[in-house]
């Protein structure tokens, strides 16, 4: 730290940041462009403009940038000094030449960072007079609209889409002032973090189109803050809503998880949240599938009546819950039914992996990363898993550890090392070398790039090579008799990788259907904490609350259905928030549906929707508040965006936890305990002591901002009167919160940055856009200034003492008969996550979940070609898919999108022997 003087006032610094990160960082406002946080300084757009003196003897100063300027000790910096606000005013006019000023249609309008910068900078006013340049737009894909005549060329978009998150399919093209951002046709954004353009793009060149079909200003939105729901790692989002529709998702910044970006999914997947029409209670007419499937619409009464005579004609209750749902309402399922009967909305495959997850977080002691820690190792190693596709925000995070790669150079024999915030002079200074990153998998994955090598592969000879590196690592020589020699050259380059690193990091996780990867992740990371190398693990599962779950119940779908086929007893089964023909064979699911007694809660009208006996409608993420557990047993608060209640009459959209507690009173006869989320967690933690941190994931309802609770829209918001005035002249009240500290409108306090860390929406004054997260910041890309939301259940020490758990197989050599496939997954962006899946724009432009992978050598001997159908059967069920070709997957395997809507999760590990080509009779 040093001493700064800025406009008078003296300001710790850090000497590892540049000046504008110091100033903005102490909350002196100073204008940029082309500077972004985690892009770094390349000093272009000229707007960071701050005069400096050196020194007390230095009178005369000089103008410098600022985002290209270290801190030095004792510097004096002025921000607002005539030359520099003329320097600022004459390049901002240079730089809006060519923009129009089509502020009241653009999209950006009241979002705009070069709105909020023009009048930092008192730029009100145009002089040029002559014809503007003009360029063609492109289309880029589904998701973002591209204007290319609002461009100021800061080259933002470029530095963020091809040096942070690796893509290849969008540049800059032509020179000077000739400069065009896009690809070179027209064509969807192949990156899997592509929606960061909106937010990187400091004006309205790249816009959410998703967000068009619904507009609103950003001031005639209801907010609040909520975690992505779509992979296990728990990113933070803000949800904006307007007339009863999500309309917008955004980045919600946290120090530990997704800063600055989120993936594509978490953006643009939430189409499944937006009802068609006003939810009903339904039930079947006939409880018969091969006769009658209509369906009836009936009140609540009715409803629970007819339940009670279910449960009470029962000789057990069956639950079923689901780790897409919140803690809340998997407890109360868990309550009500009891421990023997409550059952997982896992495999055995996968339960047994998230169980096995939970004891290494729960006893091994090796320390699980955030996601901005992942950035600081200097070796990864990851096994078995396509993290791109199943943890997008995940594989973000290792390019950049691959990227930053530590030098030097040496100048008047003193070392001098390249502040990180330099991007420019780091990027020709590394030379293209970077940090060792290894893959093991069954197919190819966009992170193969940049590893230094992957090893694609059967999982079997996957989990031979780890163990070979394990063995190696523990007693430095290869057991020959044991020992593929094609391979001892590449496993010495690992292991030497390892010892010479300072952090090493191992990923796995669930995604690949076999706990030997998670059990060889431990074992490999136990024996480099032997070798005395730091390191960490990373144990990805497959949903937002996999690992909340697992902690309450400990037994799979597959039991529980087995349980009350085996028994034949009279049974009535709750499903909270599932699909079962996702994990069981649809025969088997038919059958248990047709007779016995099930109560199905759901959001989503899905196939086990349709066919329960009585299906009660839920609120979804946004319509309700809860607690999920993310992979690094960090619990978190999502927050209720608006009331269902309040736009559709006569609604019966509930919390899943108040179906289950209302059922429950009912069938006991005793009154409502539980009113409002913080009692269904008060009577969890008496159940389940080890979870007590949960009741610290967010403020209670209680928290007050003098007197005020947080207000979810913002105070310029309007048109609240005329939303109903075509039904009713008269304002409707406001619904009242329990459940949060947060209010259903304007009216509350919304000075969030010294105050709260649940912020609902990004503003600041004079910051509009998102840009204003620098307001909130204890230092400039570092924490909230109240703390990061959630907090970690588990206290995960740093490389304890480490317990055995369980030792990877031996060597095994895999062996595949004729026309003998082994079944593993392959995963993809958009139609591998069940709720994403649901959207019927991504359902519109990515829809390959009928497809099979085959590899090249399978296919000749098949005489297959790309797009042809084949066709097999698995447990009395019949597939039909097309043909996809793969360059990498082995003889001998097919790979299945498993857990969509027509590839169930039980095929994952099935061997198929009657694969052939569909009769085209």
């Amino acid at each position: 730290m040093t001493i700064i003087v800025i406009n008078n006032n003296r300001y710790n610094a850090k000497k590892k940041n540049n000046l504008l990160s110091s100033c903005l960082s102490v909350g002196v406002d100073v204008p940029y462009f082309c500077w972004h946080p985690e892009l770094g300084s390349i000093g272009s757009c000229r707007q960071c403009a701050v005069k400096v003196h050196f020194d007390k003897s230095d009178k005369i100063g000089q103008i410098v940038m600022s985002c290209m300027t270290p801190i030095t000790d004792n510097m004096i910096v002025f921000t607002e000094t005539s030359d520099v606000l003329n320097f600022r005013k004459s390049i901002i006019e240079l730089l809006m030449i060519n923009h129009p000023h089509d502020c009241p249609v653009c999209e950006e309008g009241g979002n705009c960072h070069l709105q909020d910068m023009t009048v930092m900078n008192k730029y009100y006013s145009r002089r040029y007079i002559y014809k503007k340049k003009t360029h063609k737009n492109q289309f880029i894909g589904p998701f973002i609209s591209h204007n290319m005549n609002r461009c100021i060329s800061c080259h933002r978009c470029v530095r963020y889409y091809k040096d942070y998150s690796g893509g290849e399919d969008f540049g800059v093209f032509g020179s000077k002032d000739n400069l065009y951002f896009g690809r070179l046709k027209d064509g969807f954004l192949k990156n899997e973090h592509s929606g960061n353009l909106i937010e990187v793009c400091p004006t309205g060149v790249f816009t959410d189109k998703t967000s068009s079909e619904n507009y609103s200003r950003k001031w005639d939105m209801q907010y609040a803050p909520s975690i992505c729901s779509h992979c296990s790692v728990g990113c933070n989002i803000l949800a904006g809503e307007r007339y009863g529709k999500l309309v917008k998702i955004e980045n919600r910044y946290h120090g530990d998880i997704n800063h600055y970006f989120i993936c594509d999914r978490g953006r643009f997947g939430y189409g499944y949240a937006n009802r068609m029409d006003n939810p009903k209670i339904v039930t079947t007419k006939n409880i018969n599938f091969k006769n009658d499937l209509s369906r009836l619409q009936i009140d609540v009464k009715s409803a629970i009546n007819k339940c009670r005579k279910f449960l009470k004609n029962s000789s057990r209750v069956i639950g079923i819950g689901s780790s897409r749902a919140s803690i809340e309402s998997n407890y109360a399922l868990f309550n009500f039914v009891g421990e023997e009967n409550f059952f997982v909305d896992s495999t055995e495959i996968e339960n047994s992996c998230i169980q096995l997850i939970i004891k290494i977080l729960k006893e091994s002691g090796i320390y699980t990363p955030t996601l901005r820690e992942i950035e600081s190792y200097d070796c990864i190693f990851i096994l078995g898993e396509d993290v791109t596709n199943t943890s997008p925000r995940i594989a973000l995070s290792v390019r950049q550890a691959v990227n930053n790669c530590s030098f030097g150079f040496s100048s008047d024999d003193r070392k001098e090392i390249i502040p990180t915030w330099h991007s420019m002079a780091k990027l020709y200074a590394k030379n293209n070398i970077k940090n060792p990153l290894f893959i093991t998998s069954t197919d190819a994955t966009s992170l193969d790039k940049i590893s230094k090598w992957s090893f694609i592969s059967s999982i079997e000879e996957q989990i031979n090579l780890i163990s070979f590196i394990e063995r190696k690592l523990n007693s430095n020589v290869f057991e020959s008799e044991i020992f593929d020699v094609s391979l001892q050259s590449k496993i010495e380059v690992i292991v030497d990788a390892f010892l010479k690193s300072k952090k090493v990091l191992i990923i796995s996780g669930s995604h690949a259907g076999d706990i030997r990867f998670i059990e060889s992740a431990f074992n490999l990371s136990k024996s480099l904490i032997k070798r005395g190398i730091e390191t960490g693990i990373t144990l990805l599962t497959s949903n937002v609350n996999s690992i909340g779950l697992g902690m309450i119940g400990t037994k799979s779908i597959e039991t529980g259905i087995k349980k009350i086929l085996d028994e034949k007893k009279t049974t009535t089964l709750i499903i909270l928030e599932n699909d079962l023909y996702r994990f069981i064979s649809k025969e088997k699911i038919d059958y248990v549906l047709s007779n016995f007694d099930s109560i199905v809660i759901d959001h989503q009208n899905t196939n086990t929707f349709k066919n329960g006996s009585v299906s009660f409608p839920c609120s979804n993420f946004f319509e309700s508040t809860g607690t999920v557990m993310n992979h690094e047993v960090r619990a978190q608060r999502f927050f209720q965006v608006y009331d269902p209640q309040f736009y559709l009459k006569n609604n019966v959209v509930l919390d899943s936890w108040k179906w289950i507690h209302i059922l429950e009173s009912k069938i006991k006869k005793r009154s409502f305990s539980w009113i409002s989320t913080e009692d269904v967690i008060s009577s969890l933690i008496k159940s389940f002591p080890s979870l007590t941190k949960i009741k610290e994931a967010s403020y209670n309802s209680n928290f007050r901002i003098k007197g005020q609770k947080i207000a979810r829209s913002p105070h310029r918001y309007s048109g609240r009167t005329a939303q109903f005035s075509d039904k009713n002249i008269h304002e409707k009240s406001q619904p009242i919160d329990i459940n949060s500290m947060f209010s259903f409108s304007m009216e509350g306090n919304n000075q969030l940055s010294e105050t709260s860390s649940q912020i609902p929406f990004s503003w600041f004054p004079g910051w509009n856009s998102l840009q204003s997260w620098n307001k909130f910041q204890d230092e400039i890309a570092g924490n909230l200034k109240n703390g990061n939301p959630g907090i970690r259940i588990l206290d995960n020490v740093k490389n304890c003492n480490i317990k055995n758990i369980n030792s990877i197989s031996n060597f095994q050599k895999t062996i595949f008969n004729e026309n003998n496939f082994l079944v593993v997954p392959f995963y993809t962006l958009f139609n591998s996550e069940e709720l994403s899946s649901r959207s019927e724009l991504i359902r519109k432009n990515f829809n390959k979940e009928n497809f099979a992978r085959i590899s090249i050598f399978d296919a000749r001997k098949l005489d297959l070609f790309e797009g042809d159908i084949i066709q097999f059967y698995c447990l009395d069920t019949k597939f039909v898919l097309y043909v996809e070709i793969s360059k990498f997957l082995k003889s001998g395997h097919i790979g299945l999108s498993v857990g969509n809507s027509n590839i169930p999760l039980f095929l994952l590990g099935r061997k198929i022997t009657n694969l052939r080509k569909k009769d085209q009779t």
